[in-house]
């Protein structure tokens, strides 16, 4: 990517939220940049872990299960900045990005020079240059007969303002209305920030990172079985089966479990057909496998890395030990239950579903709360971090509706 050269640099930023003063945080960074006639000569994105939840997901699509691996904004802040020294500042919507990123750089202790006076709103400027568009990034590139698919992809959003910029200037040309910014943004003084070693992380590398967890674990020589301290790890897999998914942030607490207890792949495997069994055992001991039960096996087993053939097998197994009791986790009537993260409906309509269930909406994570509720299980919320030290549950709002569904009956 060339840098080196003055001219523009086109940003967009996704958010959790729409203000700073609100601890709202940068999630999503991506840069464009321009030469003075407009043409591209490189880019650069990368998500951003915030330390907290991602607000409202349904608008950005952007996964904790993503952002846990990402850097944060102090990692990135100094090859950002190489980018954006001695370029002018293009946005839609100018303000918002601007502002976002003046409090990034801030909170990192890193103050910038003011971008404001020499900035190019594409959003402004289409007042001039495409006065019948909509104020929207999708209305003026669609008048300009710019593309723009996966609206909301800061770096697919970017190359759009990008163009739309390469569009102005081409309908003012042979003039640029911008040539006075090109110079004073030139000779802005920027802070030194050294650059980090930090990767950028781009959307679904949750996805190409996170293979199956069992996968993951150690290819060691297998333990006798009676030297397997298997306590531990099936009231982990217990847990984390609560809401029938097994979360990217769960998956590598089932890891690091398995790493401490010495197990490899071949006594997890061992231990995930000892936990179908005993799931397979309960099931049948009333003398009928319902298709809801037998569904669970499946799903139990699919989630575990074990064939289907597995099920058949568990079912047709002998009893597991007395002291494999799984699937034990139960909520009770009066529990303290705990919301967290941009929720269909609202958080406050998923407390009133508590209530009305018989458990209690508390508003924080303290050692007496039972269960955490997230929008996103992967979440990286003060709620959830305080879940995970606390050894909490945290399952999905649709599992939170089916076990309480089940607490009815």
């Amino acid at each position: 990517m060339d840098s080196s050269q003055h001219g523009y640099a086109v940003i967009d930023l996704e958010t959790t939220g729409l203000r700073p003063s609100w601890h709202d945080r940068v999630i999503e960074v991506a840069v464009v940049l321009l030469d003075p006639l407009g043409r591209i000569t490189g880019e650069w994105s990368t998500l951003v872990n915030p330390q907290r939840d991602l607000g409202p997901q349904h608008i950005h699509g952007i996964s904790a299960a993503d952002v846990r691996h990402a850097p944060g904004f102090k990692d990135i802040a100094g090859a950002l900045t190489e980018l954006l020294r001695g370029r002018v500042p293009v946005a839609h919507n100018l303000r918002f990005d601007l502002g976002f990123l003046h409090d990034e750089y801030a909170r990192a202790g890193t103050p910038i020079p003011d971008l404001s006076p020499i900035g190019i709103c594409t959003m402004t400027e289409a007042i001039r240059f495409l006065p019948a568009a909509p104020r929207t990034l999708a209305g003026c590139c669609a008048v300009a007969d710019i593309s723009l698919d996966n609206h909301h992809d800061a770096l697919i959003d970017a190359r759009a303002a990008a163009a739309l910029l390469h569009h102005y200037l081409k309908l003012s040309h042979p003039t640029s209305p911008w040539t006075a910014c090109l110079t004073t943004a030139a000779g802005l003084v920027w802070p030194v920030i050294p650059r980090s070693a930090a990767t950028p992380v781009r959307r679904g590398a949750s996805g190409e990172r996170d293979n199956h967890f069992l996968a993951r674990l150690l290819d060691r020589l297998p333990r006798a079985s009676d030297t397997v301290r298997a306590d531990p790890y099936f009231a982990l897999l217990d847990q984390v089966l609560l809401d029938h998914h097994i979360s990217a942030t769960e998956a590598d607490m089932l890891i690091a479990l398995a790493a401490r207890l010495d197990l490899g792949r071949a006594d997890a495997l061992r231990l995930h057909h000892d936990y179908l069994n005993a799931l397979a055992h309960a099931a049948k001991a009333d003398g009928v496998v319902t298709p809801a039960e037998r569904h669970e096996l499946d799903l139990v087993a699919a989630l575990i890395g074990l064939p289907p053939v597995a099920v058949e097998q568990a079912l047709a197994a002998a009893a597991p030990p007395q002291h494999l009791a799984v699937n034990g986790f139960r909520l009770r009537p009066g529990d303290l239950v705990v919301f967290t993260g941009d929720m269909a409906g609202g958080r406050e309509l998923w407390e009133e579903r508590a209530r009305q269930a018989g458990y209690a909406a508390h508003s924080n994570v303290t050692k007496q709360v039972r269960l955490l509720v997230a929008a996103d299980p992967d979440t990286m919320s003060g709620k959830a971090r305080k879940a995970r030290a606390y050894d909490i549950p945290i399952v999905t709002p649709d599992a939170f509706t089916r076990m309480s569904a089940a607490a009815d009956r």
